[in-house]
């Protein structure tokens, strides 16, 4: 999951981001979570879960909370969604999103509502044929399109953090900046974030380019320890390999 760990944290620090990403419930998306007081996480809870027996690792699986009153089971306003990031290329990709997902379903039988959202960088990602799952994905899936996500105009901040993997290296400081003022408490997201794009940048330029005061020390200490150990994770991650 190491080349899409960045949703991982984007899940997970904002969980109810996905009521704004699932058509039934874009009209209860009025309040994203933007203050800071709101961690975003009081609706849904996020995991990531290993499917038994294949091993097969889901990108997230998002449950309801239990004061939803359906915690378990899901409802047609809240439904159990399963994610999946798909960056690249992959001609088996329809079916093994299948396979995976009713194998979850499966081994969690109590689920009665649920969705899967599908996140792809742009429209031109190769996925192989569809036609024999053209049921199951009509019905089931959502497909959020990254590329087409970042043009649309007076993107609400949090959406922008889902952009920023997609966007051009000049809009980058804007966007960062734009999500931070918001969202000061996601600065360890957009880091990571800015980390994975821009490796070749130094600390120090990072933190620049995400509108961190170098002026504070203390914040700036936080900063550089987290950083340090996000490019040893990195590191960790490519020595292992695939």
């Amino acid at each position: 999951m190491n080349t899409d760990r960045w949703t991982y944290r984007v899940f997970q620090s904002a969980p109810d981001l996905i009521r704004a990403l699932l058509p039934r419930s874009a009209a209860a998306t009025n309040d994203l979570g933007l203050n800071p007081a709101a961690q975003g996480d009081r609706l849904y809870r996020f995991e990531s879960l290993e499917i038994k027996e294949l091993s097969h690792r889901l990108d997230g699986v998002l449950w309801p909370r239990e004061t939803t009153g359906c915690g378990e089971t899901g409802s047609p306003e809240f439904p159990v969604v399963l994610l999946e990031v798909q960056m690249h290329p992959d001609p088996g990709f329809h079916h093994r999103l299948a396979a995976q997902t009713y194998r979850f379903l499966q081994q969690h039988p109590q689920v009665e509502h649920w969705a899967v959202l599908v996140i792809t960088p742009h429209s031109r990602l190769k996925l192989g044929p569809a036609q024999a799952l053209q049921v199951f994905l009509e019905q089931q899936v959502v497909w959020l399109n990254l590329e087409e996500l970042s043009q649309q105009p007076d993107l609400d901040p949090l959406l922008n953090l889902l952009t920023l993997p997609v966007r051009p290296e000049g809009e980058l400081a804007a966007s960062s900046r734009r999500i931070l003022a918001s969202r000061p408490d996601l600065d360890k997201v957009v880091l990571a974030m800015l980390m994975q794009r821009l490796p070749q940048l130094s600390n120090e330029e990072i933190m620049v380019i995400a509108g961190i005061p170098m002026e504070e020390p203390r914040h700036t200490r936080a900063a550089q320890d987290w950083l340090a150990a996000g490019r040893q994770e990195g590191r960790q991650e490519g020595e292992a390999g695939p």
